[in-house]
């Protein structure tokens, strides 16, 4: 095919699904303890309503709500997906993208359009590769350091400290590096701890990693292969899921499942149990699926692909799976349909306002499935005795601009050293620091 067919069929593919369907529900509908769940909408073309990455323009920068402030913490980085806050108070940034052997789930032309579609969206540059490193050791929001710590790897993401061990989750393997404190570049080679799902298709390639309290296992999210199994289930093997892993062998176990996209993990400081931020299925609605939080069971199905939030029946998925549906976990708390919710933060510092004590702060990359568009912000829902506990409150708005162009897309979240949250914006190609105003 040749490339100058795209823009005609780009634009009659969007002109159909314009016509087709858009949402009838706020995406507050879709969000709380009791989101709304309308009927599914059939079609034979999906929503695509993408916000076309255009950065941000001089001068310009989120809205924060009343009673904080926000400013670049850094600017300049490529991509930068993730974020992990080392106990000395460095930051790591991971600068990634999709890894470029990976097909995805879609083929033939729907697929060709997804990626160029997807492209628009600010996710079609090559992956850096890289974890950057930024020491700001007085505190005042300027890094004064920043250096490239580790370089030459594969689509990473997900990162964590044990003792003197870093282990990075890149998209095909859990890799363990030497680390020591105050360190501003690693150059010894890592160690393969334990293989993760990639390969051709690898559809959902971030893995994000977490280690128990203890240090004595790694808790790895895998996303599904798919957006409802349409490539089979025999490419769906330990996907849609959380894995256990076990540093000093590598043994791996499913630890949960039925989960489609997990991205964000943080143990909850009252409970200590593990939460998880989950990107549900696309193409039945701008109103479905929400995207969801939620506290993770060991052992626990949630649904994927044969169900939703619950027993909720998805009905393109042929065999059904009666037996599975009926084991099917509601969720804790949704987020919005499309939201693409990522980063996830529960606030233990005291930099902030006393309101957001003990509560989680959740990224929302924003929608490409749902008309009019939803997330491109950053959230927070109040907590108490370890559930979510009051509707998701706006914290960094302004992602968007009034003609539907993305000047940038939230995705990581951390807590620095003084207490100040830390979002990366992967098309902005900054990290913001959100501190209390002044």
């Amino acid at each position: 095919m040749r490339t100058s067919l795209f823009p005609s069929i780009l634009a009659g593919m969007l002109l159909l699904s314009a016509c087709a369907e858009k949402a009838l529900l706020p995406v507050e509908a879709g969000m709380g303890n009791q989101p709304q769940l309308p009927a599914p909408v059939k079609g034979l073309v999906p929503t695509v309503n993408i916000a076309p990455a255009q950065g941000w323009p001089e001068g310009a920068m989120p809205k924060p709500a009343p009673g904080l402030a926000v400013k670049a913490f850094a600017s300049g980085l490529d991509h930068p997906r993730w974020l992990y806050a080392l106990p000395n108070g460095d930051i790591l940034v991971a600068e990634s993208n999709k890894p470029a052997d990976a097909e995805g789930a879609r083929s033939g032309i729907v697929g060709w359009i997804m990626k160029k579609v997807m492209k628009r969206a600010g996710a079609g540059v090559p992956s850096a590769n890289r974890i950057t490193l930024l020491r700001d050791a007085d505190g005042d929001g300027k890094p004064e350091v920043r250096t490239a710590f580790l370089e030459g790897l594969n689509s990473p993401f997900g990162m964590a400290l044990v003792g003197d061990s870093l282990y990075v989750a890149n998209t095909d393997a859990v890799v363990r590096f030497p680390y020591k404190t105050g360190a501003t570049q690693i150059r010894e080679p890592g160690v393969k701890i334990a293989d993760l799902p990639a390969g051709r298709i690898n559809h959902h390639w971030t893995k994000n990693v977490i280690a128990s309290r203890d240090g004595s296992r790694l808790y790895v999210t895998v996303g599904s292969n798919s957006n409802v199994g349409e490539v089979g289930m025999d490419n769906e093997v330990n996907r849609a899921a959380i894995l256990e892993i076990d540093p000093a062998t590598g043994r791996t176990r499913l630890f949960a499942s039925g989960l489609r996209n997990p991205n964000g993990l943080a143990w909850q400081p009252v409970t200590g149990a593990l939460w998880t931020t989950v990107n549900e299925r696309d193409e039945i609605g701008s109103d479905l699926v929400p995207d969801y939080m939620t506290s993770v069971r060991d052992g626990g199905f949630y649904g994927w692909p044969y169900s939703y939030y619950g027993q909720n029946v998805d009905e393109r998925i042929k065999p059904p799976r009666p037996d599975l549906v009926a084991s099917a976990i509601v969720p804790d708390y949704a987020l919005g349909a499309h939201t693409a919710s990522f980063g996830l933060v529960f606030y233990e510092g005291k930099q902030l306002p006393r309101q957001y004590a003990g509560g989680a702060f959740i990224a929302q990359h924003g929608s490409w499935n749902r008309k009019p568009h939803s997330g491109y912000k950053v959230i927070f829902v109040p907590f108490q005795n370890g559930k979510p506990s009051g509707p998701a409150q706006d914290v960094l708005t302004g992602f968007l601009s009034e003609d539907g162009k993305a000047f940038g897309r939230p995705i990581g979240a951390a807590v620095d050293r003084t207490g100040a949250l830390l979002i990366s914006d992967d098309v902005g190609n900054i990290v913001w620091r959100v501190t209390s105003a002044p």
